[in-house]
């Protein structure tokens, strides 16, 4: 019979870290699941780990022959789990106590959502920071639209989810800054969530993980969020949180031309929208810019002017075909 609960650990020579979350596994209160390791490592010590803790609990171990990176290393220890629900877990995060999974799989049996996430710890460098649960008016907000998590990533790193198995898509492997946000997206346009409002995962962070590693360089952000903006399409636009997104995104890493975006998007179409922003934003100073509260004022004059003319040219092609 299949377990419950697959957790899917996709490793990269993290040992040290790894068996914290190994640690943490061992002693939950609530014992159907099995551990999948897809180790992308070099070496042998995370296959070493997986030795040691193989009687304690059920663990399939698997090294890839070729690295797959980040997210497919993610979507291949999934591929490779047979649980009815996949709680990821990267290798330097663990559960803040003996009890998180079965919380977690509480909420899977008694409510009707496919996605379920948790609050967590935020440790950064191995010493706790703060804890983050969402509170009802995010909730409320993110019902109302996932498009919110533009604003913030409310729900958090992948270890802080449950996901019911039952997707024949899971990460996109084509990004890695946006990979998270664009997933969630996908998710909660296509079911319901649920989420437990305690801190049931350590997150931990440092300076070796990708997303410090990439922030703010030009060459990462913008072509994975001109690739998230065509996928998503350019009407999630006319959300503001999203146009303020675009806006700050352009303003944070520098772009004075277009020429700046279509160097590192050769084979993306640069959706007119950002362009239109970029011939804007380009006539103001980056110092002014920087000045939050005025850089939020043109960002409002030039997003409802951005509506106006798009509601101008929906009733232009209306009228235009009303008389063809």
């Amino acid at each position: 019979m299949n377990p419950f609960i697959s957790i899917c650990i996709p490793a990269y020579k993290n040992s040290n870290y790894l068996e914290v979350l190994f640690r943490s596994i061992a002693i939950q209160t609530f014992k159907d699941f099995e551990v999948i390791v897809s180790d992308d490592s070099p070496g042998e010590d995370v296959e070493g780990i997986c030795k040691k803790y193989a009687s304690v609990f059920p663990l399939h171990y698997g090294r890839n022959t070729i690295p797959k990176m980040s997210p497919a290393n993610w979507n291949e220890s999934i591929r490779r789990s047979s649980g009815r629900w996949i709680k990821l877990m990267h290798d330097d995060d663990w559960f803040s106590s003996d009890n998180s999974l079965a919380s977690f799989a509480e909420a899977a049996r008694n409510q009707q959502a496919a996605f379920i996430f948790s609050g967590f710890w935020l440790y950064e460098n191995g010493d706790k920071k703060r804890n983050y649960i969402i509170d009802a008016f995010t909730e409320r907000s993110l019902r109302s639209s996932p498009l919110h998590l533009f604003k913030q990533n409310y729900i958090g790193h992948p270890s802080t989810t449950l996901i019911k198995n039952i997707r024949s898509e899971w990460y996109d492997e084509r990004i890695k800054w946006v990979v998270d946000i664009e997933f969630y997206i996908r998710c909660l346009n296509e079911s319901d969530f649920y989420c437990l409002k305690q801190p049931l995962v350590n997150i931990g962070t440092g300076s070796e993980q990708i997303t410090k590693q990439v922030f703010r360089k030009i060459e990462v952000e913008i072509p994975e969020n001109i690739y998230l903006l065509n996928k998503l399409g350019t009407a999630i636009l006319k959300n503001m949180v999203v146009y303020d997104y675009y806006w700050r995104l352009l303003r944070n890493v520098k772009i004075r031309k277009m020429k700046d975006i279509t160097d590192h998007c050769k084979s993306m179409e640069v959706p007119a929208e950002i362009k239109a922003m970029v011939n804007f934003q380009r006539n103001i100073s980056l110092q002014v810019l920087n000045v939050g509260l005025f850089s939020k004022t043109l960002m409002a004059i030039f997003y409802f002017r951005f509506l106006f003319l798009n509601k101008r040219n929906v009733n232009t092609s209306t009228t235009v075909k009303d008389h063809s």
